[in-house]
């Protein structure tokens, strides 16, 4: 299997590498942006990794800053690699921009942690569960636009079975209120739940059950969310800070300040202390595919 390269990650060291130049060498992003002139937000949405910086204006930035020649050599890197497209952008409009750059995060992380109250998450759903969502929550889409979208989500459980890099530890904690709530077809969730059980059983893969008898979580207030952590460099460093990632309707938050990655963390610690254990997970979701849809 071939590797799986984004642009994400690069964009993202780019921008805080710009920003710690431009914070040493005393510049405000007002000056700085004069200099490109261009506006303050779009030297804001540069440093925050939203967006690709040219490789003309990353050089002006590095002159401006008195970057050394090495420290241009590595910015100048950056931004020629965070300009290759990721595969999604083959999906075009079945993938929302703001989507994107959880997509590169995802193709980067070591270890995702993903708890949902609500869904099965994308990564490990069947095609006629994803079909049947689409469907309900999104009937405009047409029949083609349809297709493209669950073909998307499916493209992306490719990572979990890849050989380079590593495939990431995923651990996915579900409420017992997922596994109850139907989507359309009563077969479409007796096959769901027949594959969290197939796929539970694989080496990085993990599903536990938080039991509704646990009563509300700390997560009930967070909502659903999930944790990325990243690979380590050669140095023993994370090659990226660890993320939060919390979807809305329109948009999403990324949240990497220490400060909000503790509090996910607790909320984790105490979905952990919760959850079932794998084997009685299992046990609970064959017993509930057992009584509710076969």
């Amino acid at each position: 299997m071939r590797e799986t390269h984004g642009s994400t990650v690069p964009r993202r060291q780019l921008g805080r590498l710009l920003t710690q130049l431009r914070e040493s060498a005393h510049v405000s992003i007002d000056a700085a942006a004069g200099e490109l002139d261009c506006s303050r937000q779009k030297l804001w949405r540069i440093e925050r990794g939203l967006t690709s910086a040219k490789t003309p204006d990353v050089r002006m930035l590095c002159e401006l800053y008195q970057a050394t020649p090495d420290q241009a050599r590595v910015l100048l890197g950056l931004a020629e690699v965070s300009r290759a497209e990721g595969w999604w952008h083959a999906h075009g409009s079945s993938v929302p921009s703001w989507f994107s750059l959880y997509v590169g995060l995802e193709n980067a992380a070591s270890g995702i942690r993903h708890y949902n109250a609500e869904l099965v998450p994308g990564l490990l759903q069947t095609p006629g569960y994803a079909t049947a969502l689409f469907r309900h929550n999104r009937p405009e889409l047409g029949e083609e636009e349809r297709k493209r979208a669950v073909g998307f989500r499916l493209q992306r459980q490719g990572l979990l079975a890849r050989r380079l890099p590593p495939a990431p530890e995923l651990t996915v904690i579900l409420s017992e209120a997922v596994l109850r709530r139907p989507v359309p077809g009563r077969a479409v969730m007796a096959d769901q739940l027949r594959h969290l059980l197939a796929v539970g059983e694989r080496h990085n893969i993990t599903v536990r059950v938080l039991p509704l008898a646990a009563g509300p979580p700390l997560a009930a207030e967070a909502g659903t969310f999930v944790l990325l952590d990243f690979p380590l460099s050669a140095l023993g460093a994370p090659t990226e800070p660890p993320t939060v990632y919390v979807e809305g309707l329109t948009g999403a938050l990324y949240l990497d300040q220490p400060a909000e990655i503790a509090a996910y963390e607790r909320v984790w610690s105490g979905l952990d202390s919760l959850a079932l254990a794998e084997g009685q997970s299992a046990e609970l979701i064959d017993a509930i595919r057992g009584e509710c849809y076969e």
